[in-house]
């Protein structure tokens, strides 16, 4: 679920001054999955500026004790949140892990970088959620290891429906700094956008896999 309060509106002003957020509602992006798209979202843009890097780490250390409770170790999702990971992992005294996409192709064909013991409980720092699809076999990987998935924490999410029932499907947790909704909402009130833009992003995210088609 998405919070809304003061801290997902400052993150919405942060990734929109910084560019981390692209809208384009009339030049649209294409996704990997061929998916056409008004929004880009690279959230490792923040990593380059130390204001934003650091609100975005103390938001996700204070979400993370708050609804998970402090775990034995901090996962994150290869690449995007191995360094927010690292960063929150850091801040609170933790061992940091990360997991990878698919396993190396030579010497130990790791999946998961780092040392989780089964038992030990974790919680898993992702960059962005659209389907949720590849963050859960990061979830996935660690239970095959014997962990025990407190929750995950992500910095933004796209909140589609898809996303929740696959996440509500693997009973796991989920919790995002950022949401769309909030984005958009702060993207008009900032003019960053007009409201026939506003129309737009609100169609794509009812319908994205046909959108622009």
């Amino acid at each position: 679920m998405p919070l809304k309060d003061d801290t997902s509106l400052k993150i919405a002003e942060f990734l929109l001054q910084i560019k981390a957020i692209r809208l384009q509602p009339n030049q649209p992006f294409t996704w990997a999955s061929g998916w056409k798209s008004p929004i880009y979202c690279d959230n490792r843009i923040s990593l380059s500026h130390p204001k934003v890097r650091t609100f975005i780490r103390q938001a996700l250390v204070k979400a993370i004790e708050e609804k998970f409770g402090k775990p034995d170790v901090i996962a994150g999702v290869a690449t995007a949140a191995i360094a927010q990971g690292a960063l929150v992992a850091e801040s609170l005294g933790l061992p940091f892990v990360y997991v990878r996409s698919s396993p190396k192709d030579h010497g130990r064909e790791n999946l998961i970088e780092g040392e989780v013991k089964p038992g030990q409980s974790v919680v898993v720092i992702e960059d962005l959620i659209s389907t949720g699809q590849s963050s859960l076999k990061a979830v996935k990987a660690l239970r095959d290891a014997g962990s025990k998935v407190n929750g995950m924490i992500s910095v933004f999410t796209y909140g589609f429906k898809t996303a929740a029932e696959n996440f509500k499907k693997e009973k796991c947790p989920v919790i995002s700094l950022c949401s769309y909704d909030v984005l958009i909402e702060k993207a008009l009130d900032t003019k960053f956008i007009t409201d026939k833009d506003m129309k737009t992003l609100k169609a794509w995210r009812e319908a994205p896999e046909s959108w622009g088609k």
